[in-house]
């Protein structure tokens, strides 16, 4: 059962269930897919990342839909990333100006910046049983089992074909 106020989702963090959003970046077609996602624990902010196999669209998940359009807005703004947010402000964020994939700056700046990105999840609650980024890039892969988010929908790998949430 998920929680639902005026018949639309809303985070549950008690029960682990927030809100996702897959959103094609490389056509401008405007096509986003909205889910639900449970396992990343985040008690308050968002996070978003353009490292989403295999289209590497912009994948966020968060609490609220402010601290996610933040997030994605940063993305668009950083020309592709990894970006964390928690009431309204930037926790920390890694620029990969080289397709969103990949860094423009020297290997240390990384490193810090990967450091500060592994912080800002503990300020929004993550924990450190996994790396919430490599699940989060794996959540868009409409071809590994079982189901995927694509900028299409929820879509089930198994039967190969979209399906409804509602």
């Amino acid at each position: 059962m998920v929680s639902t106020k005026e018949g639309r989702f809303v985070s549950n963090m008690k029960q682990d269930q927030l809100k996702l959003a897959v959103m094609e970046r490389h056509r401008q077609t405007g096509h986003i897919g909205l889910g639900i996602v449970k396992g990343f624990q985040i008690s308050d902010g968002a996070m978003a990342s353009t490292v989403a196999h295999d289209s590497h669209n912009i994948v966020t998940v968060g609490t609220n839909d402010e601290d996610m359009l933040l997030a994605v807005r940063t993305l668009e703004q950083m020309q592709g990333g990894l970006v964390v947010v928690k009431n309204g402000k930037i926790a920390a964020s890694l620029a990969l100006q080289i397709s969103g994939l990949m860094a423009s700056m020297p290997t240390e700046k990384v490193l810090q910046s990967l450091q500060e990105l592994h912080h800002a999840l503990d300020l929004i609650g993550s924990q450190n049983t996994f790396n919430p980024f490599v699940a989060l890039s794996f959540l868009s892969l409409p071809v590994i089992p079982a189901l995927k988010l694509t900028t299409s929908g929820l879509f089930d790998v198994s039967r190969f074909e979209h399906i409804s949430i509602q």
